[in-house]
């Protein structure tokens, strides 16, 4: 029997969710400091003075730099989901759909170029340092958004295998590889060079622009969707 009463469990309530309220205030500020200067320029001393805190209070909340880091990408990803699963409806093509799911990809990443370097600044640790370094919940929650916003590219896949459009063998795998590799061809969108040879063993630079860089995603998405 509970030994409880219910005074306290409303203190114990009212407590959680002033913590919720914090750990929500603290992550919208990191997000607008990621949007406002990008991800490198962003230290925890202006993350907690824009909340109105000091940083000691931050590390109550979260483990570290990394984990605050994980946590505003579950933000970005939740918004990109949304996109996807607007891109992907309407009973379109096998080919269609999947051209659209990637081109939103692209416009949501560079729209929102913080979450692009968010998610490289995290794919570049290994997995046994993030599970070091966040918190076993704080990984669920990001391992769910990134998972909610693959499953409508790879559930677009697995339906135009079925309708018998696409061949790929292994949609999850073309799915998470489509999002690591786009994040990386975002990178020269955002440059907008590229290195050629104007002639043998002498480089020079060209321009790219942001509407190349999705045409050849998704080209490439739907290239490898097909391939034999």
């Amino acid at each position: 029997m509970s030994t409880r009463t219910p005074e306290t469990d409303g203190r114990r309530s009212a407590a959680a969710a002033r913590r919720r309220a914090r750990e929500a205030e603290i992550l919208a500020a990191t997000r607008a400091l990621f949007d406002e200067r990008g991800v490198r320029d962003a230290q925890i001393e202006d993350i907690a003075r824009a909340v109105g805190i000091n940083r000691a209070i931050v590390y109550r909340h979260f483990t570290g730099k990394e984990e605050l880091f994980a946590l505003t990408l579950v933000g970005y990803l939740d918004e990109l989901r949304l996109d996807l699963e607007q891109a992907a409806a309407g009973g379109k093509a096998p080919a269609q759909r999947l051209g659209d799911i990637v081109g939103a990809f692209v416009d949501y990443s560079l729209e929102h170029p913080a979450f692009v370097d968010t998610a490289q600044a995290l794919m570049r640790r290994s997995g046994p340092e993030l599970l070091d370094e966040i918190s076993e919940s704080a990984l669920f929650r990001l391992g769910r958004a990134i998972s909610g916003a693959l499953g409508i590219l790879s559930g677009a896949l697995e339906d135009g295998v079925e309708s018998g459009d696409f061949t790929v063998t292994d949609p999850t795998l073309l799915a998470n590889t489509l999002y690591a590799s786009g994040l990386g061809a975002l990178q020269l969108a955002r440059v907008g060079i590229l290195v050629k040879e104007a002639a043998p063993g002498v480089p020079t630079v060209g321009e790219i622009s942001a509407a190349q860089v999705r045409e050849y995603l998704v080209a490439s998405a739907l290239a490898l969707a097909t391939l034999r």
